[in-house]
């Protein structure tokens, strides 16, 4: 058997964990802070994939009141739909006003108060350790701000409502409902760009200080080992807890099951007076006789 010392000292190695909190977070906070190198979590040194977080998936999008078809290209946005939507079932959510999530000031203080307990028992390992951490999520942060570019948003239309319909992968619909620009803010423009040479450079240095202060968390003491856990595992959990309250998307209503799409979309159109535009470019519904058939993607 393993002994126990062992077994703690390996307790950095939960940083390499394959967990998604921190990419989360990215994602709905909408960008990264400075401060964020205290918030140390497993998957950390993943952040970069908050540009992935969709799986690849950009839905078609119909705005039924003007006709437009058009795909949601933030990625934040078309995770949350994904996690809300259910095959077969259109489910109707609203957008509040668009505001950028300040960091979240708990995390800060359990971090100094692991590195302060750690400077007591003088364990240094254990402070080089989390020193390798904050670093690698130092150099994460700047990187997400780089490469912020949450800049075009389209013309402002204050004061007009907008109504879309998303058809997500899965026969999952979702009607989406807000003021035009809260929409615009959610569904529209380049969130991050691709990274340039010296960004991946950056990145890949990054990554491999996490594996490296993975390793010589096996040479701190079973005191240190387990507060680094502890670290890890409840920021982790705290992360978890703070995603699924976080967002300016909120479902209104329980989903509505329908036995046919083409049920669904003529109860939309009766619903917008009779407008099907943006259901025939959707290819939802065929063209009455005479009408022309035009398919965006």
């Amino acid at each position: 058997m393993l002994d126990s010392n062992v077994i703690l000292q390996a307790t950095g190695l939960v940083a390499l964990a394959d967990l998604r909190q921190v990419t989360v977070r990215t994602a709905l906070s909408g960008t990264a802070w400075y401060s964020d190198a205290l918030v140390l979590a497993p998957g950390m040194h993943q952040q970069q994939s908050a540009s992935e977080i969709n799986c690849g998936e950009f839905p078609i999008t119909g705005a039924m009141t003007s006709g437009y078809i058009f795909r949601v290209e933030n990625p934040a946005t078309v995770y949350y739909l994904q996690s809300i939507g259910v095959t077969g079932h259109l489910v109707t959510a609203h957008v509040d006003s668009y505001k950028r999530k300040r960091p979240l000031r708990s995390f800060f203080a359990l971090t100094l108060i692991v590195v302060v307990s750690l400077a007591l028992i003088r364990d240094w390992w254990a402070l080089g350790v989390l020193g390798g951490f904050m670093v690698s999520r130092f150099i994460n942060v700047v990187v997400i701000k780089l490469r912020d570019e949450n800049r075009w948003k389209g013309k402002k239309e204050s004061g007009v409502q907008g109504d879309l319909f998303i058809l997500l992968c899965h026969d999952r619909w979702v009607r989406l409902q807000g003021s035009v620009d809260d929409l615009k803010a959610v569904t529209s423009g380049q969130w991050l760009r691709d990274l340039t040479t010296m960004e991946s450079f950056a990145i890949t240095c990054a990554t491999m200080l996490v594996y490296v202060s993975a390793i010589l968390a096996f040479n701190a003491s079973p005191v240190g080992s387990l507060l680094i856990g502890f670290l890890l595992l409840s920021t982790a959990a705290l992360l978890t807890l703070c995603n699924s309250l976080t967002g300016v998307i909120r479902r209104v209503g329980a989903p509505k099951k329908y036995e046919r799409r083409l049920e669904l979309a003529n109860k939309l159109i009766s619903e917008m007076n009779g407008r099907s535009d943006w259901a025939i470019s959707m290819g939802l519904v065929l063209p009455k006789s005479g009408e022309a058939r035009v398919v965006n993607v």
